[in-house]
């Protein structure tokens, strides 16, 4: 049976607004490769590391899906602009 991969992303947000454009964009990216959120936004608490005011956990079928979508140039459009708006901590993951 083929392991999930997850892309596991902390991101503070300094621009709300601006930041919108970039949700906009990474849909593309994400219906492309059939992403799922598990974790969108709500309430968190970061207990240790950098601050972020945006958690998310996002499933794809597997973990070469995960990367092939970070490697996507729909998706590096997509950070060109998240960049102007937030800074992230993002991994790809491979599931259990």
């Amino acid at each position: 049976m083929t392991k999930k991969g997850y892309w596991v992303a902390m991101v503070d947000i300094a621009d709300q607004e601006g930041y919108k454009e970039y949700i906009a964009l990474n849909k593309a990216a994400f219906d492309k490769y059939g992403a799922t959120f598990v974790v969108r936004a709500g309430t968190s608490q970061v207990m240790e590391g950098p601050d972020a005011n945006r958690l998310a956990v996002i499933e794809f079928k597997d973990y070469e899906t995960a990367l092939a979508c970070y490697n996507s140039p729909e998706y590096q459009k997509a950070i060109k602009v998240r960049e102007k708006y937030s800074k992230a901590h993002l991994a790809v993951v491979e599931g259990i």
